[in-house]
């Protein structure tokens, strides 16, 4: 890797950038007034797709429903992926910034919900679609393929594996690398690394509890699924807390609990949904585990006519980035943006971006880029209150536009810089 070549292109382009800034930043807002949910990306697809095609990329659409690839072929040299997620949340904006969505849709479940880019999706499109253009635009700078992969889905854990079953691997270039990166709470203005394990394997059930209903006025001829869902909800917490080490890492969260429509009415039946981070395949497993023992052991406790039901609802792997490569990225970053490129700590969110390279079996690299005003970030960490601080998927995150636009795309491409000739 020649590290004076990526300066070198840094600092040619950083007044480019600048002038660049302002139709990307229109880009962003656009896409964040208009967010939509997994699988249903078309829009924002388009987008993406129109504007590849503008600065000579081979582009392919509808790969895995929604998905977009593009292909710019520039000399013989290595092939490097670049990712970006496109879907938005099911969750009712509470920004209150000028440019926040007012957009609602239907969830898979038929109900109507608000929907928002509370998870900075919109920034990762707008961050690949700069990218895009500028290696386009200074191809005397580099050699090689350049694949731009704008993936539905990530919030549904489904969207890389449906680009993957759609022929993915077998119609394009197989990469050298895959890069992709997550704006998140942090200082606005510096990026997060780091090798091995960087965010853990999510997975998430939905547990259907059976009774028996009958009027609340007579609890003796039921059977009371309510009682049963709280009962198991708690003896689920000590999952974590008595049967995982203190030392290994592991979340379980009963987000939903639904049972009943009337004070006076006791239900047949009570839905639980949970959701469980792990760092370890064999915590994970466990804890899967422990949970169909823990659930059908309340059920039978109870008396309950048959044994719970369980659905997957989704499911991520471990994001285990490659050390020798995270290493290569590292260098190109603090090369580029000094003190501001950190070693950073995992986070225990999942994402389905390593799935492209678990099939390919290439190394990959996942990064963080801050997203906090920076004012707001080191006052918040000085007082100890980071936890305040609206976060991924919180009604009120709002990433500063400047420097997180321009921080991200510097990143995107420093990152694919330290392997394109």
């Amino acid at each position: 890797m020649d590290i004076a070549r990526i300066t070198d292109f840094h600092n040619k382009t950083d007044g480019i950038i600048d002038k660049l800034l302002p139709e990307l930043e229109n880009i962003y807002k656009d896409i964040h007034q208009n967010p939509e949910l997994s699988m249903k990306e078309f829009r924002t697809a388009k987008i993406a797709a129109d504007y590849l095609k503008r600065y000579q990329f081979e582009v392919t659409a509808n790969v895995g429903v929604t998905g977009v690839v593009g292909i710019l072929k520039n000399g013989e040299g290595p092939t490097v992926m670049l990712r970006a997620d496109m879907d938005a949340l099911p969750v009712t904006e509470a920004t209150g910034l000028p440019y926040a969505s007012t957009k609602v849709d239907r969830d898979e479940e038929g109900v109507e919900v608000g929907v928002s880019h509370v998870c900075g999706h919109d920034l990762h499109v707008t961050w690949l679609m700069g990218a895009a253009r500028l290696f386009s635009e200074n191809k005397d700078q580099w050699k090689g393929t350049l694949l731009a992969v704008f993936q539905p889905g990530e919030e549904v854990g489904r969207g890389a594996q449906s680009m993957i079953a759609d022929g993915m691997m077998e119609r394009f270039p197989k990469p050298d690398i895959i890069l992709g990166q997550h704006v998140m709470v942090g200082q606005s203005g510096t990026v997060g690394y780091r090798g091995g394990p960087i965010l853990s394997a999510g997975n998430s059930l939905k547990v259907k509890l059976f009774g028996r209903g009958s009027h609340g006025s007579q609890p003796q001829t039921s059977i009371d699924p309510v009682i049963m869902a709280a009962a198991t909800t708690m003896r689920l917490q000590t999952i974590v807390s008595r049967e995982i080490a203190p030392i290994e890492n592991a979340v379980l969260t009963i987000g939903a609990l639904q049972a009943g429509t009337k004070e006076n009415i006791i239900p047949d039946d009570a839905t639980l949904k949970l959701n469980i981070r792990t760092f370890d395949d064999g915590v994970r497993d466990h804890i899967l585990s422990a949970v169909k023992r823990i659930c059908c052991a309340e059920c039978t406790a109870s008396n309950a006519p048959k044994e719970p039901e369980f659905t997957t609802l989704d499911s991520y792997p471990l994001t285990v980035n490659d050390l020798e490569a995270t290493h290569k990225v590292s260098e190109a970053f603090h090369a580029v943006f000094g003190d501001n490129s950190y070693e950073t700590q995992p986070a225990s969110a999942s994402e389905d971006f390593s799935v492209s390279g678990r099939n390919w079996k290439v190394p990959y690299v996942f990064w963080f880029v801050g997203g906090t005003d920076p004012k707001t970030f080191l006052e918040a960490k000085n007082n100890n209150q980071l936890n305040s601080v609206p976060s991924n998927h919180s009604p009120k995150f709002a990433p500063v536009i400047h420097p997180t636009l321009k921080t991200g795309l510097q990143a995107m491409m420093t990152a694919a810089l330290a392997w394109l000739d």
